[in-house]
Formats: structure tokens, C-alpha cells, sequence
């Protein structure tokens, strides 16, 4: 079995906003097989289990913020018996460029104090990671924290759904296929968001 998390603030209040696009990206994952989530036993999460190319897959959304993830994320792993080789985490990312998707076999943090949690938690970088770009904020909004957990523009919402469409796919093939060519996919796509920049 593999294991998909989105990474985000749980609640309403956050759940359209850019940190939240990890999440976001495992709805839409959830929504393309038609499953609905329901809460995890024993684990502060929600979770939902679908097939993909014969491969059974768990997908699940941690009901911990953000920045405290990581522990969910283990109990998830030691309940379902999984190694860190059968995970794939999503979570947005600052330093790609918006719209752009792009994964990875391993790696540090890069900064992202919700992957931080997680190799923390699980104490290896050694998971994958599908990271989704916001992009950074202009000059005049220099708090970056304030611009994570602010909402997506106009431009930007009529957009989301075909990033997420293409997160989706990249992470079909993941599981399908494995990382070699999750990589190539999501390293040759490029989006049709015309450069737009939040």
C-alpha cells in the first residue's frame, strides 16, 4: 500500500488558502475516484483509500496544523505498517514559481516547516515529496506568513483547477509507475497560467 498526504491548516478558514494547496491537491485525488473522507481511527486525521493502476492507496489529510504535522504523519505510517519509500507528501512551496509542480525522491525541509515536522517525526528525508508552487510575494508584502495563509487571487482561482488536475496526474503516476517517472512528467508539464504572479 502506498500513503499520499496533503499537507495544511485544517479547518474552513484555511482550507482555500496557498499553504493549504498540498491538501487541496489530495481532494482532488480523493474527488477524481469518487471517495469522501472520513476520520482515521486512532489517528488525528482523515483518510480514504483508493486503487490506483492495482495499487491500493491511502490517501489522507492530518488534522494538525501545519507546522505540528509530523506526528500524525508517523502514526499514520506505524498503523498501515508502511516505510518512508511508500509515502508521498504535497505541500506548497515559495520558491517555485506559481502554478509550477515539481517532485522529489528525498531532501531536506528547503525551509518548509511542515516537511521540517514530518523528517523530524519520521527522522529520515528519505520520502518523496510533490511540491506545488505559490511563488514568493512581491515587495510590498513582506510577511511571508501572512501571505501563506492569505487566499488565492482572482486570476489565480481560475487556474487552480487545472495545477490541481496536473498535481493529480503527477501523482497517479507516482503510484502507478514510481518516482523515475513521476519526475519526468512533472519536470517536462508546463502550465498554462500565462506567468501570472500572486
Amino acid at each position: 500500500m502506498k500513503l499520499i498526504v496533503g499537507l495544511g491548516n485544517p479547518g474552513i478558514l484555511y482550507s482555500y488558502t496557498r499553504h493549504n494547496i498540498g491538501s487541496l491537491v489530495v481532494k482532488g485525488l480523493a474527488k477524481a475516484h469518487r471517495k469522501a473522507f472520513r476520520k482515521e481511527r486512532a489517528v488525528s486525521a482523515l483518510s480514504c483509500r483508493i486503487s490506483i493502476g492495482g495499487e491500493e492507496v491511502l490517501l489522507a489529510l492530518p488534522l494538525a496544523f501545519m507546522n505540528v504535522s509530523g506526528g500524525v504523519l508517523r502514526g499514520l505510517v506505524e498503523k498501515h505498517a508502511l516505510g518512508v519509500s511508500d509515502l508521498l507528501l504535497i505541500c506548497d512551496d515559495l520558491d517555485l514559481a506559481w502554478g509550477r509542480i515539481k517532485i522529489k525522491p528525498r531532501g531536506s525541509s528547503g525551509g518548509h516547516r511542515g516537511i521540517a515536522s514530518c523528517i523530524e517525526a519520521l527522522h529520515s528525508e528519505e520520502f518523496a515529496r510533490l511540491r506545488v508552487g505559490i511563488g514568493r510575494p512581491q515587495k510590498n508584502e513582506a510577511n511571508v506568513s501572512a501571505y501563506v495563509l492569505s487566499f488565492f487571487t482572482g486570476a489565480q482561482k481560475h487556474e487552480l483547477k487545472e495545477i490541481i488536475a496536473q498535481a493529480v496526474t503527477c501523482s497517479e503516476i507516482w503510484a502507478r509507475e514510481g518516482i523515475t517517472a513521476s519526475m519526468n512528467m512533472s519536470n517536462q508539464r508546463k502550465t498554462s497560467t500565462k506567468g501570472h504572479q500572486p
